[in-house]
């Protein structure tokens, strides 16, 4: 299942719970949010340092969808494209190290390998067994997303098995005409959007679902906002068109929020895990630990006091940095200076801001790079103003926002050295 008909299904289920249900108690609040809680920090790390030594990694629990013979043949298939693809196979369930989110697997699993710059990462969804999501990096330049989704739809894969849609998928990256194919595949449902329409939040630059197991995915783009509709009309909340907008405003509401739950979980597991890692590491072989113990506690500090995505954005840039020191690339690139929610940054470059002579060298991801060097302006992580404005998080004051002050590590540097008022005062 795509992001897009993820979120989709997220917002609209919201509408109908809405609808269906007056007030909701703490309790049930609190269950619908989940625990955040996550089974361990090295998985991610295990599956990073598998990938490694061969781009095919198949958790012990597809050993039989996809043997040893099946996967020497993956990796062979992989090297011969001479493209920098990983292949991640593992159960996703809710509750676990990725909290059951193919999104969450593939940054963890990207953050985890700083030294490779492009990746091609497909992974197993975590909506559907049967079905593979695709991401690339540092943008979607073999159109990654829709080729993996194509791969779903193809008649000859109907029937296919995990190894079998693997490889069309790996195919289809190669040949690089995924939105075509996907466009071409999809024709007969009913003129569907492209997945690569709308970019995935957390620090992809693509992603997308295939699945193979039919059209389940789309009932549920028709069904489900039937149903809050019906629920809606049903409760009187159609009354008029001039009470229409309250409407989208939910949705986006809504939206907003998941956005900001799933960043959070995904912070937790980060903090999680570089503090078992920094448990583990052993001080006489690691002379970045005590780099690694500040950023650890800085970012848990975040954390706990994180009120929306610019300082959940700033844990994953603390969790990164202590990473690094671990492992001995500290001098490694950032994330990126405008939206660092895109991921680690490619390279830098200059940037004068918009009314100032001078210059500034930021850490910026290609996408980002890209839209400066075609003179567009980038997509920027905004925060709210004294006046309640919405604006870029760098235009606030250096004296109000931390991560305005830093950039997030493209302007000073280190960020674990910030010291815990510093944060508190933010």
């Amino acid at each position: 299942m795509s992001t897009d008909i993820k979120r989709v299904i997220t917002v609209l289920t919201a509408l109908l719970l809405a609808a269906l249900t007056t007030t909701a108690s703490p309790a049930a609040a609190r269950a619908a949010d989940g625990d955040g809680q996550s089974a361990g920090p090295s998985a991610g790390q295990r599956i990073a340092d598998a990938l490694r030594t061969s781009p095919v990694y198949v958790d012990e629990a597809y050993a039989d969808a996809v043997p040893p013979s099946r996967q020497r043949q993956l990796a062979q298939q992989i090297r011969r494209t001479g493209l920098p693809i990983k292949v991640v196979l593992t159960p996703l369930t809710k509750g676990d190290a990725f909290d059951g989110d193919s999104g969450v697997l593939a940054g963890t699993v990207r953050d985890r390998l700083p030294d490779q710059r492009e990746l091609v990462l497909i992974t197993t969804d975590g909506d559907f067994a049967d079905s593979l999501d695709g991401y690339e990096w540092p943008a979607d330049t073999h159109q990654t997303r829709d080729a993996v989704a194509a791969a779903g739809f193809l008649d000859d894969m109907r029937d296919a098995g995990l190894a079998d849609l693997t490889g069309k998928a790996v195919e289809l990256v190669a040949e690089g005409k995924g939105t075509q194919r996907y466009e071409e595949a999809t024709k007969d449902l009913g003129g569907s959007a492209s997945p690569s329409a709308t970019p995935d939040p957390g620090g992809s630059a693509a992603s997308s679902a295939a699945s193979y197991s039919g059209g389940s995915a789309w009932w549920l783009l028709v069904g489900v906002p039937a149903l809050a509709l019906a629920a809606l009309a049903a409760r009187g909340g159609i009354r008029s068109r001039k009470a229409a907008p309250a409407v989208p405003q939910l949705v986006f509401a809504t939206a907003r929020a998941a956005d900001e739950a799933e960043l959070r979980r995904r912070a937790e597991a980060e903090v999680l895990a570089l503090g078992e890692a920094t448990q583990a590491a052993d001080l006489s072989t690691t002379p970045g630990l005590q780099h690694a113990l500040d950023a650890y506690a800085a970012a848990g500090t975040v954390l706990d006091e994180a009120r929306g995505l610019p300082d959940l954005a700033g844990v994953l840039a603390l969790a990164q940095e202590g990473r690094d020191a671990l492992t001995g690339t500290d001098g490694a690139l950032p994330r990126c200076f405008f939206h660092p929610l895109h991921g680690r940054a490619a390279l830098r470059t200059g940037w004068r801001p918009l009314g100032r002579r001078d210059r500034l060298d930021v850490a910026v991801c290609q996408e980002c790079a890209d839209a400066l060097r075609d003179r567009r302006a980038p997509e920027v992580l905004t925060d709210t103003d004294e006046d309640g404005r919405t604006v870029p998080y760098f235009e606030l004051p250096a004296e109000r926002s931390v991560w305005a002050a830093t950039g997030y590590g493209s302007l000073t540097a280190p960020l674990a050295g910030i010291n815990s008022r510093r944060i508190r005062a933010r």
